[in-house]
């Protein structure tokens, strides 16, 4: 039986990492997907790799900061798929590395319009939608930075992430009623073009390796497969959560 069979599901962020490997897993498990992210030729080799394997999906490309670009992706769900049962709200940026009373506003605004503004304009249409539908699940990437360790240089990031944390609680208490649960994923350090962008070299790997009780970063599947959990009836009672998926590096001192 497959996890996912009858629903339909927007995973922003998705032409790369995390985003990439969840929207292939939830259309192997038998979800009907709209995809989203800024590259056009990446998300339509995505479409075109989930076809291939005998799903179905539908890209539209753009900016999560846009407001219209949310509403878009709902309309889609729901003329071409019949409604919304799942959203994975994945998109995000690091943005600028600086000490705090160093990072120009306009750079703070960024981080904070992409990774927590652009997940709130994507809540406000899809829970209607989920409403409609009489239930479903929503899902933030959020981060172990600003969580359970601070890291120099990541106000801005932080700030945001920590962010959804509070929109998602609110979110879980908010919708409960309508059958809408609410949970963040808290990924560890992770093999994707933002994380080799922020270790690139083999120095800075090896730093950020160390800082993981597992003593290595995640690849995207695996976070993927905590995605999965949160999307599906596997975590029916799950709610207000963050699931921390981060190979033990908020605990480890060694």
């Amino acid at each position: 039986m497959l996890q996912l069979s009858g629903k339909v599901a927007i995973v922003t962020g998705a032409s790369s990492g995390i985003g990439y490997e969840t929207a292939k897993l939830f259309a192997s498990e038998g979800a009907k997907l709209i995809v989203s992210a800024r590259r056009h030729g990446e998300l339509a080799k995505l479409v075109a790799d989930i076809e291939r394997h005998g799903g179905e999906a539908v890209a539209i490309a753009g900016d999560i900061r846009e407001e219209n670009l949310a509403r878009a992706l709902v309309d889609m769900a729901e003329s071409r798929f019949g409604g919304l049962d799942i959203a994975f709200n994945n998109a995000g940026t690091t943005g600028d590395a600086a000490p705090v009373a160093d990072i120009p506003t306009d750079a703070w605004q960024a981080t904070l319009d992409t990774n927590l503004t652009g997940s709130f304009h994507g809540a406000k249409y899809q829970l209607p939608a989920m409403v409609k539908r009489g239930g479903g699940s929503i899902i933030f990437t959020s981060t172990f930075v600003g969580s359970t360790v601070g890291f120099p240089g990541m106000g801005a990031y932080a700030a945001s992430k920590a962010g959804l944390i509070g929109l998602m609680q609110v979110i879980a208490v908010e919708y409960g009623r309508y059958g809408i649960r609410a949970n963040a994923l808290l990924p560890g350090g992770t093999d994707t073009p933002m994380g080799r962008a922020s270790a690139n070299t083999p120095e800075a790997l090896a730093f950020v390796e160390g800082l993981h009780a597992l003593k290595r970063i995640a690849r995207p599947e695996e976070i993927a497969r905590s995605a999965l959990y949160l999307a599906s009836d596997s975590s029916s009672f799950s709610t207000g959560s963050s699931l921390l998926v981060d190979g033990g590096v908020s605990i480890n001192r060694t």
